[in-house]
């Protein structure tokens, strides 16, 4: 190769794991780290008019706040740089390059967008700023299609200080390295820098950052990296250790310690709340080529095992597969759901008949389910109550097992149980096991609420029972080990999960109350409205 660069995406790629809300004093470490660290580029976040903000975020209104509030001093030999996704801000209001604002933009844009990029790209370097192409999911060109971009390029846009290979779902190996690395190589016009940016989906960011680095070339190179990884999902091609190959092979003098201390002091606890890494679900989502955010939202819900979210994601249709789609996730969901329908008229007329005039008692798995067992099992033996367990293992006689999940069921099924089921779990089953059909029980608003808990509420609803007692209906919290009684449940939520499902819950929970359903609360639980104001008013 001629030159090497390293271009650090912390505060842009890492952004997208917190919002981009890093803070000011976070903002100002990382890049003081980077700087110290002696790589050639900093990507200092996203341009976008809609989302972007004036300060303490890493994701800007327009180019001029980021020299107002983050690049306060330029450290001679680094080039600055701010990405922006195509049609996320008018290049006409981008005002001329200055000595004080940043040197460059990347412009990120899918296939179908390629050929209105370039007239973009012209203004953008006449109004002085370096420009660097991003043909997003590049591994989705057809040779012929990546050949014709090239050719525009060279044509249109020779001045451009770089063109990448960028593998936005972490789904390239080192042989799709060399193939696409050969087709630009031999193509793009020799003056322009050639850039490669990953993500680890299948942990092959390293592996694929070398296959570039052997490759016979003679023209200048660049490789995109952030500090431990951070970024979407996988993440990215660790920094840390870019720069220690690139010392101990490539002759450079990069500063390792600057990086190690931020990590330290920053990332690490950036990353304690905002998990990025190796997953499974992140594999998925390079296996069947989609943004790893439906496999995100899918795996996340906790309702389905991992290889059903498999098939969801094969179910999801190749226009759409390159930009997350909310709604349309919801709706492929339920219909997957949904699809296993039932007619459960005669399973609901008969616990409608059993349930009349009793108290119910659920019983959730919540930690404090464990803590309480001995009162549960006191309340479950009382004459006019009947007891559902909601996914539950805990070791109690339940006159019920209502369940959704697939483990569970088999379980519950082999040991004889009287278990209630939804239809997207069995279709089947023998006298002792009453199948509910999936859609009629659920609650929908912006998103599919399927639970234990949502269906047996909703059940209840329908039902002239006495009282509902609730027992385990704890909510969440982002420390995994108060979340549930059973350590097999036990799954990670952030800060934002926690607080949407206990919102959620609360409301739902309250709904059912406001409808002259009697509704008590057995074990303390953030879902309880009465002990919620009892708490307001000893604050005020």
């Amino acid at each position: 190769m001629n030159s090497l660069k390293v271009l650090d995406v912390t505060l842009r790629d890492g952004g997208c794991v917190n919002d981009f809300d890093f803070g000011q004093t976070y903002i100002d470490k990382i890049l003081a780290a980077q700087e110290a660290s002696g790589v050639e580029v900093i990507e200092l976040g996203y341009i976008d008019a809609r989302h972007g903000s004036v300060n303490g975020r890493t994701q800007y209104i327009n180019e001029q706040v980021i020299s107002q509030h983050v690049l306060k001093h330029k450290k001679d030999g680094v080039t600055y740089v701010a990405m922006m996704d195509y049609g996320k801000f008018d290049i006409c209001n981008l005002q001329p390059r200055t000595e004080e604002g940043i040197d460059g933009i990347r412009m990120a844009f899918h296939k179908k967008d390629y050929m209105d990029v370039i007239p973009l790209g012209r203004k953008i370097i006449e109004k002085g700023y370096q420009f660097y192409i991003q043909p997003m999911i590049t591994i989705r060109y057809e040779d012929e299609e990546l050949l014709e971009l090239i050719k525009i390029i060279n044509s249109e846009l020779p001045d451009a200080a770089g063109f990448y290979i960028v593998d936005s779902f972490g789904e390239m190996r080192p042989n799709d390295m060399n193939r696409i690395l050969s087709l630009v190589d031999h193509n793009l016009i020799q003056s322009m820098t050639l850039g490669f940016h990953s993500h680890n989906n299948l942990q092959m960011s390293y592996s694929n950052a070398v296959a570039m680095l052997q490759f016979p070339t003679n023209r200048d190179l660049m490789l995109d990296s952030s500090i431990m990884g951070m970024g979407k999902g996988a993440g990215n091609l660790n920094t840390e250790l870019l720069l220690e190959h690139l010392n101990l092979y490539y002759g450079k003098n990069y500063i390792i310690s600057p990086l190690l201390e931020v990590i330290d002091k920053v990332i690490n606890q950036l990353h304690s709340e905002f998990y990025w890494g190796y997953a499974p679900e992140y594999y998925l989502s390079s296996a069947y080529h989609c943004t790893p955010s439906y496999a995100s939202h899918f795996y996340n819900k906790h309702m389905l095992p991992i290889d059903q979210v498999g098939e969801l994601l094969s179910l999801i249709e190749d226009d759409k597969k390159i930009s997350f789609d909310k709604k349309y996730a919801e709706e492929i969901y339920r219909k997957y759901n949904a699809s296993k329908a039932v007619d459960d008229s005669n399973a609901v007329n008969e616990l409608k008949k059993e349930f009349g005039e009793k108290r119910i008692l659920l019983v959730a798995p919540g930690k404090s389910a464990g803590e309480s067992r001995h009162e549960i099992q006191s309340i479950c033996k009382e004459d006019d109550v009947i007891s559902i367990g909601l996914n539950s293992t805990l070791d109690v006689n339940f006159d019920y097992l209502l369940t959704t999940r697939k483990d569970i069921y088999d379980i519950a099924v082999a040991a004889g149980k009287n278990v209630i089921v939804s239809s997207n779990i069995s279709k089947g089953g023998r006298g002792n096991v009453k199948i509910l059909n999936y859609s009629n029980w659920i609650d929908i608003d912006e998103g599919t609420h399927d639970s234990s808990s949502v269906i047996a509420l909703n059940l209840l609803k329908t039902c002239t029972v006495k009282k509902i007692m609730l027992a385990g209906f704890d909510g969440f919290s982002i420390d995994i080990n108060e979340n549930y009684y059973d350590p097999n449940m036990r799954h990670p939520v952030n800060s934002e999960q926690a607080e949407r499902r206990n919102k959620y819950y609360t409301k739902f929970i309250n709904s059912i109350r406001e409808q002259g359903k009697d509704i008590e609360f057995i074990t303390p639980s953030k879902y309880d409205i009465d002990l919620l104001e009892k708490e307001d008013k000893r604050e005020n």
